[in-house]
Parts: C-alpha cells; structure tokens; sequence
C-alpha cells in the first residue's frame, strides 16, 4: 500500500505522568520555516502534494493556491465566493478532489455542494456525482494508492475517501474511480460529526468523530473499519463532556496518534491529550499533552513512530519521543494539517494554519 498525496495498552498508560506541564524547549528541536503566502485571518485547513515539488493548499475564501517548486511561492489558480474549501486531496498532477464544508457550518459559506473534481491540476472544478445520501459538506479526504498482482503484472488501484462534517450530519464517502462518482453512507447513529477519515491500510480505516450533538454533552470517538468503509465499530471514547476527536495520523502499520480537542469551558480543567495506539488501532490510550486550559488541539502529523507535531490554537508543539513528553515548536498558529511529504532523506512535512511552514526532514536523527 502506497499513500498518495502523503508521501509519507492500557498497561503502557499505567506508566505515564498523570499530568502534563508547560513544555520546554529542547536543543535538538527541528526548524521550521514560513512559506511566502497570502495574509488569511483564520484558519486555513488542508494542503496537498502530487509530488514533492507540485502541491496546493485553499481557504475559506474559496481561494486555491499552487505551488511548483515545493512551496518556495505560491500562485492563486481559482478562486470561488462561497466555497469554504475544508479539504484536498490529488491522485495525480492533473486529477484532484476538494472538500467544501457547506452551508450553515461558517458564515458566509453558500455553497451547498460539498465535493469537486479537477482534471486540469486545479484550474478549473466540477462537482462530483454523489449516490446514496447527500452529505452537507466535507472536512477531510484520504487518497490511497494500493498496489497488487493482476495476472502476473503489477498493478495498482486508487481509492478516495472522503467524510464529514463539522457540526454535522455525519457521512462517510468512497469513490473507486479517480474521483468522478462517490458512494455515500450515513453514520449519524455512530457519531455526530466527523472531522478525519484515514485510511492507513488498504481495508482498514478510521474516523474520528464525537458522541453527541451538543458539545456540552459531547465525547471524543474514533470509529474503525476493517472491511474497507462498509462498517464501522467504535474503539475510543473519551471519558470527558466537551470534547471530540479532531485529527489522525499512522507513521507505521501499527502506531497512530489523534488529537482530543477540548471545549471545556471550566478553566480548573486544564488538562489536554492526545490518543495513541500501538495494536494498529485496535485498542487506544490517553498520553497527557499540556496543562492549559487555554490550549485547543487542531493537527497532528509524525515523521515516525516517535517523532511529531501537534497545532494547536496558540502554537505547535513536538515530542521526540513517542508522545511522553512534548516541547513548544515555532510551526505557526491554529495548524489544522500536517503532510509529510517525499521519501527517504528528501522527506519535508508541510503545516497548514493561520499560515504555512515546511520543515526539512533530511537531517531527522531517527
């Protein structure tokens, strides 16, 4: 299985510190560095690579910006009022997928339709054609490329993935053909809203979501599928009200990480987490991220299984080892998503927020 666009117990929790303080900066800290884009006011939310140098990211403006030299600058190539673009994802150089969030989540979105295809590298969309229940509006995608045998050749076949929303209703979406045709399925009885959807495998999937449709009452979910999309079984559910599961990342087969997003309006609940699995998403378990009440988690992104990034409303912060301890990181505010980009020692991760940074991975002591 190759990823495309990403060229990338609760025995261990009984050994972790019960609470987690205002981190400190470590010498070794990796370096990230403020790409030349456009002044946004807000939160950007997803950008997207075809190959190391050719990528694209989109606001809530409707804006949608390319890159061709691996985000040394970036050029404005559409742009459409009322279009809040939430999500990307690109097969090829030429054949990409956007997400709009739709209308009644943000104001001043007023386009109802929630998924488009490009067949020009992004100049130009169409809506895609959606069979089965209409979703509302999308807040991620997942392309992944799965290789095979057919016949004695190698052969590959892609698959997207796309879900959301944000407030709700909750769909789930695949598409099997670049793209063009999506089949949607309703999983309100599952989860309120979705927020991510990744595929890490080629059968075995994951959302994260939330339990309840008043935040009040709301706690952090994490579905699983082992059936490529068809059905879906809760494996984590935050023991907390106000709280849902924002965003995941798998560096490997068997390790993942999610951010557990607090809206906890008590300022004595200062406590933030993150998610980690080990069983290759079976079983899940809490690691302390900040002491903070001021502190809203976004993105998250490893380089390995040790090694990432968590965006956050105030700032990034980074752990070098596996998520027990984690250090203040200058990425930029309100980091929605985290790629990892390239192979081997050309790698860069690319963070998306209120601006955009990449950092180069080539020197990663892993």
């Amino acid at each position: 299985m190759e990823r495309r666009a990403v060229l990338l117990g609760s025995a261990a929790a009984a050994l972790l510190p019960a609470c987690a303080t205002t981190p400190r900066p470590i010498a070794d800290a990796l370096t990230w560095k403020r790409l030349p884009t456009e002044p946004y006011a807000g939160k950007q939310d997803d950008i997207a690579f075809a190959t190391p140098a050719l990528g694209w990211f989109g606001n809530g403006h409707g804006s949608l910006y390319r890159t061709l030299d691996g985000g040394e600058s970036w050029v404005k190539i559409w742009e459409q009022s009322g279009t809040f673009i939430r999500a990307l994802g690109f097969i090829d150089q030429e054949t990409g997928i956007l997400g709009n969030v739709g209308v009644g989540s943000f104001p001043g979105v007023s386009d109802p339709t929630p998924l488009y295809r490009t067949r020009d590298g992004g100049k130009s969309w169409t809506p895609a054609q959606i069979y089965g229940p209409a979703p509302r509006g999308i807040c991620a995608i997942d392309i992944v490329a799965n290789r095979y045998i057919d016949r004695g050749d190698r052969a590959e076949r892609v698959i997207a993935h796309a879900a959301g929303r944000v407030g709700g209703p909750a769909h789930y979406l695949r598409s099997t053909d670049g793209g063009a045709s999506w089949r949607s399925a309703d999983l309100s009885t599952q989860t309120a809203a979705i927020y991510d959807v990744t595929f890490p495998f080629a059968r075995t999937g994951f959302i994260a979501g939330s339990s309840d449709p008043e935040l009040s009452q709301s706690r952090g979910l994490i579905l699983r599928s082992e059936d490529g999309g068809d059905t879906w079984q809760e494996v984590y559910r935050s023991k907390r009200r106000f709280e849902t599961v924002w965003k995941m990342h798998f560096p490997n087969a068997q390790t993942g990480y999610g951010t557990v997003q607090s809206y906890d309006p008590d300022p004595a609940n200062v406590q933030r987490y993150v998610v980690k699995t080990t069983d290759g998403g079976r079983s899940w378990f809490e690691l302390p991220l900040l002491a903070d009440a001021r502190w809203r988690s976004f993105g998250i992104g490893f380089a390995d299984g040790q090694t990432g990034w968590v965006g956050g409303n105030l700032g990034g912060v980074q752990t070098r080892d596996g998520g027990l301890s984690w250090t203040p990181t200058a990425m930029g505010k309100a980091v929605n998503k985290i790629r990892i980009v390239g192979y081997g020692g050309a790698r860069k991760a690319f963070a998306i927020g209120a601006e955009v940074h990449r950092l180069d991975l080539s020197g990663l002591r892993i």
